[in-house]
């Protein structure tokens, strides 16, 4: 097949939530949590009666392969039995392991968007100031393990800036502010291209503002379960919280009840 006849697979993986679909449509297919449950009961049996025989291990090394979960099928999962481990492959914006950010690519292709990787192009992003490392083993996987007959990794902010644009004429140029789950920073962008050495870097992401609505949560005695108070509070963030222009008359407004008061 001709994969030029076909929409390119656009595959955003972020710290929290990844984002995958095709070229040329409105949304996003789906947008699942950038997270992977392994079962290591295979790995425990095989510790536990194997004995040094390669091959008992080597099987339970394939099933454990084969036997894993992404997304909101991962977190609930790993909630139900202790059997699964839970990891979160990117941290900070960046890969932390590739063996589960391989496994989480498989199934986002295969499972979800359910088409033959052979047939598409596909566009990645990645987070600005990624080491040219990481691209190189990116494309190693998508070459090399799913055989796909093109790729393209664009940096995030690049494309939110092309996207903010409504009009045929997109001045790709601009600065970005690019919040994150696990990272956030302030990109310059001139005609497309990143100005790499005036990137700036904010210790401040989503996961900390859900965490500190966790924390005002635990402070006020809300009578939430642990192991669901960071999902509450995030859902809390994600219906409520906004950006203001105007922090000042928004708190007079909060404890007068009137915009006019001084």
């Amino acid at each position: 097949m001709d994969p030029t006849s076909r929409p390119a697979v656009v595959i955003d993986n972020g710290t929290g939530y990844t984002k995958m679909g095709f070229a040329g449509n409105v949304e996003p297919c789906f947008i699942t949590p950038t997270a992977v449950a392994v079962n290591e009961s295979f790995s425990d049996q095989t510790r536990a009666t194997a004995k040094g025989n390669w091959l008992a291990q080597h099987s339970a090394g394939v099933m454990a392969d084969l036997d894993f979960l992404i997304g909101e099928e991962a977190l609930a999962r790993s909630r139900s039995s202790s059997t699964y481990s839970l990891s979160y492959p990117i941290r900070n914006g960046q890969v932390d392991n590739w063996d589960t950010m391989e496994k989480f690519w498989q199934q986002c292709i295969f499972n979800y968007l359910r088409c033959d990787p052979e047939d598409h192009y596909f566009l990645l992003t990645e987070s600005p100031l990624t080491p040219p490392e990481t691209r190189e083993y990116t494309g190693e996987i998508m070459f090399e393990t799913f055989n796909v007959p093109g790729l393209y990794i664009a940096v995030q902010p690049v494309l939110a800036l092309a996207a903010g644009y409504t009009t045929t004429k997109c001045e790709m140029t601009g600065v970005v502010v690019d919040v994150g789950d696990g990272a956030t920073h302030i990109v310059p962008v001139a005609d497309g291209y990143v100005i790499g050495n005036s990137i700036s870097s904010i210790p401040l992401t989503g996961k900390d503002v859900t965490q500190f609505i966790q924390q005002l949560m635990k402070e006020r005695g809300e009578h939430i379960p642990p192991e669901e108070s960071f999902d509450v509070a995030r859902r809390a963030k994600e219906m409520y919280c906004y950006t203001c222009s105007d922090i000042v008359k928004v708190n007079l407004i909060s404890m007068t009840g009137s915009p006019q008061s001084t």
